[in-house]
């Protein structure tokens, strides 16, 4: 587990989040990594959403409660509030209908997780201004082959939310594993929020 999470260390950040024996709901869950890893070190209850037929297998595999289904056509199988957490985990920007989707999040769970590529982070700026779509680590496709429809910055999430009135309640970014303090929306590669629907 620990080469796992050397590889996902928002994963880590996420669990911290989340107390123990919470319920989960992990939209376009891969193959359930996230849930695994939350049931062993959180002890969480939940169910994974994936549409990938491999990665649904994954899931069996993992012992993770996984149901097929598209997110974009929204999350009308769940009731409202029945899960403390729903988790969009590096997968808000290959979403489609962005604002439906996190509504439908707070709709279902009391608090909703994002954590996406941070568009804003240096080495992503330092790419476009030489004409090239950027390509790393957290952003691992060409611009002919990749998933993502809709990067972001944090200071774009952030307008997002407060159009939306989304209250973000904690957020943090990372490079490499490490947290990044100072100027998060240009040093940061990965960012990760903790929000509700605002009072």
């Amino acid at each position: 587990m620990s080469t796992f999470i050397n590889t996902r260390p928002d994963f880590a950040a996420i669990a911290r989040w989340i107390p123990e024996g919470a319920s989960v709901l992990d939209l376009g869950c891969g193959d359930g990594s996230l849930l695994r890893y939350l049931a062993e070190t959180r002890k969480v209850s939940g169910y994974g959403v994936e549409i990938d037929d491999q990665n649904i297998v994954a899931c069996i595999k993992n012992g993770v409660n996984v149901i097929q289904s598209n997110l974009e056509s929204g999350l009308s199988g769940f009731e409202d509030h029945a899960f403390d957490y729903v988790v969009l985990s590096q997968t808000l920007q290959a979403t489609r209908h962005t604002e439906p989707l996190v509504r439908e999040m707070l709709r279902v769970g009391r608090e909703g997780i994002v954590s996406f590529p941070n568009f804003g982070y240096w080495k992503a700026r330092l790419n476009v201004l030489r004409g090239q779509m950027p390509v790393s680590d957290v952003l691992p496709y060409q611009w002919y082959d990749t998933p993502n429809v809709h990067l972001c910055t944090l200071d774009d999430f952030e307008m997002f939310c407060e159009k939306y009135q989304i209250s973000i309640l904690e957020r943090r970014v990372m490079t490499e594993g490490n947290e990044i303090g100072l100027l998060p929306n240009l040093f940061g590669a990965t960012a990760m929020y903790r929000f509700k629907r605002a009072e």
